[in-house]
């Protein structure tokens, strides 16, 4: 799970790159392409690069506005896997196991980590929340209690079935206000593991190093490590639009059952992250705006958690991964 919270970097072709932490590593990625970099024990870095052009690129339909922020977030997830895959790969091979196998065999890994991924996520940030809340106002007396005649499985059954709260707006807000904790206390608790502060800095030198291409300067070392290491268009700033938007839509889910609140508050998730992506979209273009500001506050807090600050080492690696992305790009966007 630590690696999953990158890989909903949404990136638009005016802003041109974006990336990810791995393992020991960076993943870079441009308009049409990406690149991973990683550094092994004995110092060296390997690094490989795909083309990949955008799937809102491939059709019309898929760039329709709303469905183009689903569509982006799959693909990013798909390549953000893929990066993940990539970086673990290399330190099996260098721990002498074997890592190879068919390629239908690595296609099917792939697959099932984003399945899992996916599961996870909703059972943490969907299902939890919204069996916690229902819980919690039963037992306070803000919803519909169990007859106290019946049996401890009728109880229990009643608990997790039915959702009869006096207040819908209530009952949403406390159940995004424990999304939200969950999501916190999960960043925390991952902090605090060494390996994780590894892929925290290597996070920091990927921003460092997409700063500086922003502005348009050499990629070097020394003009990397002055740059910030907090950038307002991180994922995790896509994430916390995802959770607050994602209060306001489930509001109007109100069935009086859990099951069917689960339901369709998983079905309208693809609907909650197209209209993120539009928000982060439509503010990105006015970065001074105080829409954007306000937008992308809350990640850039986080990001004094998610990101640390990297070495020499770390920032060398972020520099070959997007110089080797671009290399993939047409001559005319490289330097656009």
């Amino acid at each position: 799970m630590r690696y999953f919270l990158e890989i909903f970097l949404t990136l638009e072709r005016d802003l041109l790159v974006g990336g990810q932490a791995v393992i020991e590593g960076v993943m870079m990625r441009t308009p049409s392409a990406y690149a991973i970099a990683c550094r092994q024990s004995d110092g060296s870095i390997v690094h490989q690069s795909y083309q990949a052009e955008r799937w809102t690129d491939t059709n019309r339909l898929l760039s329709l506005p709303i469905i183009r922020g689903a569509v982006t977030l799959i693909q990013s997830l798909a390549i953000g896997i893929k990066a993940i895959e990539f970086s673990a790969r290399i330190f099996q091979e260098e721990d002498g196991s074997d890592s190879t196998g068919p390629q239908g065999l690595q296609n099917f890994a792939i697959v099932t980590s984003m399945l899992f991924a996916i599961i996870f996520n909703l059972v943490l940030f969907i299902i939890a929340p919204l069996i916690l809340t229902n819980l919690i106002f039963i037992s306070i007396g803000w919803a519909d209690s169990p007859p106290s005649s019946t049996s401890i499985w009728q109880i229990i059954q009643f608990y997790l079935w039915q959702a009869k709260p006096n207040s819908w707006f209530a009952f949403n807000a406390v159940d995004g206000f424990i999304r939200i904790t969950i999501f916190l206390l999960l960043i925390f608790s991952m902090s605090k593991m060494n390996d994780v502060n590894r892929v925290f800095e290597y996070h920091g030198a990927e921003h460092k190093t997409v700063f500086t291409w922003e502005k348009g300067k050499e990629l070097t070392i020394e003009n990397v490590i002055p740059e910030a290491r907090q950038h307002p268009r991180c994922g995790t700033s896509f994430l916390m639009v995802i959770m607050l938007i994602a209060i306001v839509l489930f509001s109007f889910v109100r069935f009086e059952s859990v099951i069917l609140n689960l339901v369709a508050r998983i079905s309208i998730m693809p609907l909650i992250a197209g209209i993120s992506y539009e928000i982060i979209r439509y503010a990105a273009r006015a970065e001074s705006s105080w829409i954007f500001k306000a937008l992308t506050k809350p990640g850039l807090w986080l990001q004094n958690i998610t990101t640390q600050e990297p070495n020499k080492e770390q920032i060398e690696v972020a520099i070959l991964a997007l110089k080797e992305a671009l290399k993939l790009e047409p001559s005319e966007r490289q330097y656009a």
